[in-house]
């Protein structure tokens, strides 16, 4: 069977704190956007391997071993009745981007298993499973808006639906490390979480109120990137801002923007849906 495992953008990111175990403690809306890898799921009945794993599209670097579908799978294996797998994933989300792909494709992984093998996990193991993966991977388990805090692994429900904007996702085919992000960043206390501001704002002041911490450096880092965010507002964006630790960055707008000035670019365009008011 084949599912679509999804990004996110960030809607505001604040760094709070510096945690005494070496992450650091954030305030983030996710929001779920359409840009899909593809992932194949199929049992394995031609020989004994256990996991047998295939890519294609974007290249992905590192080990097997060190690939987060492969980590899904083990820890499922330990604790579930798991047949032998040949997994093909067709990879579309850039990597380095703060699109969360990685993390979507392991979580889109786990349901997946789950489901086409009837192995009854409870959406809170899910959870549970999902956040040895990565600190934004639980996410995509419910897959729906949410205000994320600590780690970025606990979530508030948000009442939030941009379907009517169109939303333009720009990768400049930059490589953000998030460690290095991190490092560039002072940890402050916010006077507003970014889901108070989204739902004391209307989306036409965000652009005053809701910021990304990481941004200062990032811009500094790669200036190409800050530049891309100008263009989007130059182009009539609502609302810009880099998503995550970068290096993507979005722009929200009330009709489709042309796309000319980012063919250079990958690029994604979600666009707006009709809705009945």
């Amino acid at each position: 069977m084949v599912c679509f495992p999804n990004c996110k953008i960030n809607l505001g990111l604040n760094i709070t704190e510096k945690r005494t175990d070496g992450f650091h403690n954030i305030e983030t809306v996710f929001y779920p956007l359409n840009w899909c890898d593809s992932l194949e799921l199929i049992e394995n009945r031609k020989n004994d391997k256990a996991f047998e794993f295939s890519t294609s599209g974007l290249s992905i670097k590192g080990s097997l071993e060190s690939n987060l579908i492969y980590k899904a799978f083990q820890l499922i294996k330990s604790k579930h009745h798991l047949p032998n797998l040949v997994v093909h994933l067709h990879k579309t989300i850039p990597m380095g981007a703060g699109l969360g792909g990685g993390s979507a494709d392991a979580a889109f992984f786990i349901r997946q298993v789950n489901q086409q093998f009837h192995l009854l996990i409870s959406e809170g193991e899910q959870v549970e499973i999902a956040n040895q993966l990565g600190s934004d991977c639980a996410f995509f388990i419910q897959n729906k808006p949410v205000y994320a805090y600590d780690k970025g692994n606990l979530f508030d429900n948000i009442a939030l639906d941009l379907n009517r904007y169109c939303i333009l996702v720009i990768y400049p085919g930059i490589h953000s490390n998030t460690k290095e992000a991190y490092d560039g960043v002072l940890p402050k206390t916010s006077q507003l979480s970014p889901k108070q501001i989204i739902e004391q704002y209307k989306i036409h002041d965000w652009k005053q109120h809701l910021k990304n911490d990481f941004e200062k450096s990032i811009f500094k880092k790669y200036p190409q990137i800050e530049k891309i965010k100008n263009q989007l507002y130059a182009d009539g964006a609502i609302y810009a801002s880099l998503s995550g630790s970068g290096s993507a960055v979005y722009g929200i707008f009330e009709s489709a923007p042309a796309l000319m000035p980012y063919k250079q670019f990958d690029y994604f365009l979600q666009s707006a849906k009709e809705i009945d008011l």
